[in-house]
C-alpha cells in the first residue's frame, strides 16, 4: 500500500508496480515517500544519512548499553513513521568501537517489535564496514573482484594473440582502477597496514604483466 498525505487529505492506494532505478520519477517519489522520515526530530547524538533508498542511523554513546538505549529511543520514532506510511525495513545493526576494555558488545535494538540482527560487518553504498573501522574486509572484497576480472582477461590476452596492451590498458582504467579506488577517502587509512597494501600491489603486478605481455 502507498499513502499520500497533504494538508487534511490522505489517500491510500494498492501498489502493483515498483519504480525502476534511475527513473525520472525516482527523485520525486523519494521526496513524497521518505523526506518526512529525514525531518523527524532526532537527538543530538543521532545522525540520519540517506542516499537513494538507503537510510543509515548513526548513534554515539559512552558505552554499548548507552548506545542501545539511545538507539531504541530513536527507533521508536521510525517505527511509528513506518506504520503510518506502510513501510517495512530490512535492517541490521553494527556496534562500532575500538575500545580495548572488556564490556558486553551484544546490544538489543528493536524495530517493529523485533530484535534486529547484530552483525560484525555491513555493506553500505558499496563499502564494507567492520566493527573496528579497519576496512580489511573491504580491501579483501575488492581484491577478490579485481583478481577474478584479471584472471578472466588472461584467457583472452595471451603473449602472441588476443587483447592488445592498449585494450588492456583501457579495461584497467575503466574497470579495475575504479573498483580499487571506489570510496578511497573513507578507507584510505587502511593502507597504512602492509598486509592491505600488499593486496593492492598484487593486483597492480598482475595487470601490468598482462598489459606488458610479460612473464
Amino acid at each position: 500500500m502507498a499513502n499520500l498525505s497533504t494538508n487534511n487529505i490522505r489517500l491510500e492506494r494498492e501498489v502493483s508496480k515498483g519504480c525502476p532505478q534511475g527513473s525520472c520519477c525516482g527523485p520525486g517519489f523519494w521526496n513524497i515517500q521518505f523526506n518526512s522520515l529525514l525531518e523527524l526530530e532526532f537527538k543530538v547524538r543521532t545522525k540520519a544519512v540517506a542516499f537513494a533508498d538507503n537510510l543509515m542511523l548513526a548513534m554515539r554513546g559512552d558505552s554499548a548499553s548507552a548506545v542501545e538505549n539511545y538507539s531504541n529511543g530513536e527507533r521508536s520514532k521510525i517505527t511509528s513513521w513506518a506504520k503510518k506510511n506502510n513501510i517495512r525495513f530490512n535492517d541490521e545493526v553494527i556496534l562500532v568501537s575500538r575500545r580495548k576494555r572488556k564490556e558486553p558488545k551484544a546490544i538489543k535494538i528493536y524495530l517493529n517489535n523485533r530484535i534486529l540482527e547484530q552483525v560484525p560487518t555491513i555493506k553500505y553504498l558499496g563499502i564494507i564496514i567492520n566493527n573496528k573501522l579497519k576496512f580489511k574486509e573491504h580491501i579483501t572484497y575488492v581484491t577478490e573482484r579485481c583478481m577474478k576480472l584479471i584472471h578472466n582477461l588472461s584467457r583472452s590476452a595471451k603473449l602472441t594473440w588476443g587483447l592488445k596492451h592498449e585494450a588492456l590498458k583501457t579495461i584497467y582504467k575503466g574497470a579495475i582502477l575504479p573498483l580499487m579506488l571506489y570510496g578511497a577517502p573513507v578507507w584510505i587509512d587502511a593502507m597504512k597496514y602492509e598486509h592491505n597494501k600488499q593486496k593492492y600491489i598484487r593486483i597492480q603486478h598482475l595487470i601490468n604483466l598482462q598489459m606488458a605481455k610479460a612473464y
